[in-house]
Order: C-alpha cells, then sequence, then structure tokens
C-alpha cells in the first residue's frame, strides 16, 4: 500500500501540472499506474519512484508522471448524440455564414472524437471539408496527441462506434493497424495543451468539445476553465460537455440548448440583448410625448415588440 506522504506528494504533483484532483481513496490508482512507470523506466518500485521525483525531479520525469496518471478513454462517436447534433442541427446553421467553422476538441485524447468530427464533415458537407472548416484537437498527453497525428487505430480501437462502412470508406487497413485517410488527417490540427494555462494565440472556436474530463478538476478549477472556454467561443457558439458532467460554474452568457437526445450550451449572440437596450433607449428619448401613442395602441414606424421576433 501507498504510503501518505507518497499519495500526498504525488496528488499534489498531478494536481498542480495538470489540475486533476486525486483525491484520498484513490490511493490504488497512484499506485498501481506508478508502479507500472517505475518497471518501465528501469526503477524497482513506487518507493524509488518517489524519491528520485522528490529529490532529483527532471522535466521529463516529471511528464511521465502527469502521463501515467491521465486518463485516455475515448472512442469514435462517443454518445453518438452530440455527433447527431452536429450534423442535422448545428452544422447546417453554422454552414450557411459562409465564414470557416472552426471546432476545437479540447481533451481530445488520442484523436477519435477530432476524427469524429472531420468524418461528418466529409460524409455530409463536403463544401466545408474542402478548405471551409478546422478542427483543432488538444491533450496535456504527448504520446496521445502523437498516437491522433499517426492516425493509426488497432482493430479493437476502430471496433468502438465506427460503422463498418465509413472504416472501409475512410481507412486503410495495413496489417494489424488502421490508417485514416490523408484527407481526413488534414481536417484535424493536433497540438499539446494543458488546460491549466492561458489560451493564447487560438483565436475563437465556433463549436467547442470538452467532454469527460472536467470531472477531474475540483470545482475552483473547473470555474476558471469554462470561463476560459467560453472566451474563445464566438457568439452564438456551441459548447459541448460530457454527458454526466455539471454544467455548474458555466459563465451566464452560455444558455442551456436541447437537440434531441443531447443537451449542449449556446453563447449569448448579444442580438437580443442589443435589441432590448436599444428599444429601451429609443422609449426614452421620446419621453411622454410618445406615451398616447403607445396607450392608444399606435405602433411607431420601426419599432418592434420584443418577443416577437428578432
Amino acid at each position: 500500500m501507498i504510503a501518505a506522504e507518497q499519495f500526498n506528494f504525488f496528488a499534489e504533483l498531478v494536481r498542480d501540472s495538470s489540475g486533476i484532483a486525486l483525491k484520498p481513496g484513490k490511493e490504488y490508482l497512484i499506485e498501481s499506474r506508478l508502479n507500472e512507470l517505475s518497471r518501465v523506466i528501469g526503477l524497482r518500485s513506487i518507493d524509488d519512484l518517489y524519491r528520485k521525483a522528490k529529490f532529483s525531479m527532471t522535466p521529463k520525469l516529471k511528464d511521465q508522471i502527469i502521463e501515467a496518471m491521465t486518463t485516455n478513454e475515448t472512442y469514435f462517436f462517443r454518445d453518438l448524440h452530440p455527433f447527431q447534433a452536429l450534423e442535422k442541427e448545428i452544422i447546417p446553421k453554422l454552414g450557411t455564414s459562409g465564414k470557416k467553422i472552426r471546432f476545437w476538441s479540447a481533451a481530445c485524447s488520442t484523436g477519435q472524437e477530432p476524427y469524429s468530427i472531420a468524418i461528418i464533415l466529409a460524409e455530409k458537407f463536403p463544401h466545408l471539408a474542402a478548405g471551409k472548416a478546422e478542427i483543432l484537437a488538444t491533450d496535456i498527453s504527448q504520446q496521445a496527441i502523437q498516437k491522433g497525428m499517426s492516425g493509426r487505430f488497432t482493430q479493437v480501437e476502430v471496433n468502438r462506434g465506427l460503422p463498418v462502412t465509413l472504416l472501409v470508406k475512410y481507412f486503410k487497413q495495413q496489417g494489424a493497424f488502421w490508417i485514416i485517410n490523408e484527407k481526413l488527417r488534414r481536417l484535424v490540427r493536433f497540438k499539446k495543451m494543458n488546460l491549466l494555462n492561458p489560451f493564447v494565440g487560438m483565436g475563437t472556436f465556433d463549436v467547442i468539445f470538452c467532454r469527460y474530463v472536467l470531472i477531474y478538476f475540483d470545482q475552483g478549477t473547473k470555474k476558471q476553465i469554462l470561463e476560459k472556454l467560453v472566451s474563445v467561443l464566438n457568439p452564438g457558439g456551441y459548447l459541448f460537455l460530457g454527458a454526466t458532467e455539471s454544467a455548474i460554474g458555466l459563465p451566464s452568457s452560455m444558455k442551456r440548448k436541447s437537440f434531441g437526445r443531447t443537451t449542449c450550451w449556446q453563447k449569448d449572440s448579444g442580438k437580443l440583448t442589443r435589441s432590448i437596450k436599444d428599444e429601451h433607449g429609443r422609449r426614452n428619448s421620446k419621453g411622454l410625448s410618445g406615451r398616447g401613442q403607445r396607450e392608444s395602441g399606435a405602433v411607431r414606424p420601426g419599432l418592434r415588440r420584443v418577443g416577437a421576433g428578432s
């Protein structure tokens, strides 16, 4: 059993570096994963790893510990319904703007989520896939990012969530692996990124998927990340969280939006807010002179009643 001092040391290291909160009761998780890491890097046990990390930590060893503690559970079209909402509702709406649509798969793991989005674009919206859309895929794990960039998946991985018709259409088999085609690979740009760090040089996005990662953070860290996510979401843009994740901490500018059997959050476009303020200002500028017209049922030209459409 891992010693309390060792658990506290590694839990603090992981929290400070990645935001992942490992509370008492997770001793088995740290012990199993770091014992395995110890063997991989040539140490005898987690005791040796603890001493090495405490007294002679290197950036490489720190990354290896964080990598070992990162969960990379993912599969193609996970939960399905968010992707159906993209295909049937969100992308058709965004596609009418004429602007490039930008997607961000935050905490993308080994790439199945961003490639699922890419498949939808190629399959249903080829005009957007041909230069009118881009997908950023980020994760804290360099190993996960490298695997995603390779586009190389095992038979077990492609069997999880990927219809066979799409498998044979967009992948090529090489021995025991399936390789995603170059067209889809070009749609996705992979980048190592820690969600605790500032979101600098990313631009803004129309759709953000940040699913099944916030559950590992404490409430304060989760709130900070949600605020940063919203800050890079375009007005009218959509944020998808995991099906089991709470939206507590989400800014008030985000409104719940349901599409069939899935729920996401849409950022206020500002249009309704501006129309209310503008109308209020126009009313005030008229003062008492316009009150009789309103009470008598007359309507001034150019003034629409809020709620009757925008």
